[in-house]
């Protein structure tokens, strides 16, 4: 059985509960640890481990939000195959009541969720941890909601000018992932540019 072959099968298999519960907005959520507890039975079963690892790109003078790349991968015992996945993630240094310990331990918990979440497939729409306003509530309007800028393009071009030229190749694939579909063929041309 091949590596993907194998991967595929855990794809399939693999259940991430959300055990955590966040009292603030009333939710449940799944971390990076409840994930990599949960792949521990098929690692024998399969013969495989999973390695989470970690970059971070500070260099203020081009982009002022220090960013977070968090890579899974998925390597096999029997070979010297592996399959990886990344997240890019940025650092709120703004963000209120953070230290900033705490805001760079809080994207790295992000970064290394959704670098398992995208080598596992696992599908993070409905969870109330992508969608949570954290307290953040209005009155309900009667008036149909108005579309929310997407700023996705733009934020792709800063982690790809903030990210070194060894990542940029990953950090576009991630990217193109993730956002492609919604990107123009001009759009992604132009992110091109910058690999």
């Amino acid at each position: 059985m091949t590596l993907g072959e194998k991967l595929s099968a855990i794809q399939q298999e693999f259940k991430a509960k959300k055990s955590r519960y966040n009292s603030f907005g009333k939710y449940n959520f799944r971390s990076a640890e409840d994930i990599l507890e949960g792949l521990k039975p098929f690692n024998k079963k399969y013969g495989v481990y999973f390695v989470v690892s970690e970059n971070i790109h500070t260099d203020l003078s081009e982009n002022p939000t220090p960013i977070v790349v968090s890579t899974a991968t998925v390597y096999d015992t029997q070979s010297d195959a592996s399959i990886k996945a990344t997240a890019v993630v940025g650092v709120d240094l703004a963000q209120k009541g953070m230290q900033i310990p705490q805001a760079f331990g809080s994207a790295s918990s992000y970064g290394k969720k959704y670098a398992l979440g995208n080598l596992l497939l696992i599908d993070d729409t409905a969870d109330a941890d992508a969608t949570n306003n954290h307290g953040n509530t209005s009155a309900p309007t009667s008036a149909p909601a108005t579309a929310k800028k997407d700023d996705s393009f733009q934020q792709s071009i800063d982690y790809l000018k903030a990210t070194p030229d060894a990542n940029k190749g990953a950090v576009l694939q991630m990217i193109l992932e993730k956002y492609g579909s919604k990107f123009s063929p001009k759009q992604v041309e132009a992110l091109k540019k910058f690999v």
